[in-house]
């Protein structure tokens, strides 16, 4: 599993410090251009020789196409309004950060980390702000500004969120990749792991403008309880 990054969960510069690294251009990926779905195949000898995989019982068939791999995470992702669990994330200097995540559609979304951390992260429908009890700061951000911003969408549809660069199969993960170039300060390169057997959201990884990437890891996901409408409160006048 990729290893998550810091406490700049969703947001855009500016960065606290010593929470990331920015990847240098060296080691940066090129973009995937939109294709249909891949997956690691046999040699062109075998693969002539041998009839199509049949999905073992009870296994949902990999998507076929990169249309029928958007579809399937649009499905589940437009199938709550609710959902909260928790999230792992691991800083580029090795840091391990926990905390719970909290979502109620549409606009609102809470990221609490556990301490020692003291950062907070909450969407209320029209802004999101960051607020750090320890340095007495509150940043507030329009939602728009933001590379999760879909998380939120009463209604998703991931092809009209940004650019598809195409999506991939390993094993039951389905990887999609989104570049979006509307974040704050140019554009954010996101990739969705989607776990096709479990039919869940398994991680998140985003590289913003400056080059710093992000993962997040979930699990214990429930999208039956409603989260505390309190979770979803910025008070705008707030002196911390």
């Amino acid at each position: 599993m990729a290893k998550p990054a810091s406490p700049r969960l969703v947001l855009p510069p500016p960065r606290p410090a010593n929470l990331g690294m920015a990847r240098s251009a060296a080691t940066e990926a090129p973009a995937a251009q939109p294709a249909a779905v891949t997956s690691a195949a046999p040699s062109s000898d075998t693969a002539q020789a041998a009839p199509a995989p049949t999905p073992a019982k009870g296994k949902p068939a990999a998507p076929a196409t990169q249309e029928e791999a958007i579809e399937r995470l649009n499905t589940y992702l437009n199938s709550f309004t609710t959902l909260q669990g928790n999230f792992i994330q691991f800083a580029a200097n090795g840091r391990r950060l926990e905390g719970r995540i909290y979502i109620q559609r549409p606009g609102k979304m809470r990221f609490e980390y556990e301490p020692p951390t003291t950062t907070e992260v909450i969407s209320d429908g029209t802004s999101v702000a960051v607020r750090d009890k320890r340095l007495a700061t509150q940043d507030i951000y329009s939602i728009g500004q933001t590379p999760l911003k879909f998380l939120v969408r009463e209604r998703m549809d991931l092809a009209r969120e940004g650019t598809l660069k195409g999506a991939s199969v390993d094993g039951d993960i389905l990887s999609v990749r989104i570049e979006d170039r509307s974040t704050l300060g140019g554009t954010s390169k996101i990739t969705l792991k989607f776990d096709l057997l479990a039919n869940e959201l398994r991680q998140w990884i985003v590289v913003d403008p400056q080059g710093y990437e992000t993962s997040v890891s979930l699990y214990n996901l429930d999208t039956r309880r409603r989260p505390d409408p309190k979770n979803f409160v910025i008070d705008y006048q707030r002196t911390l």
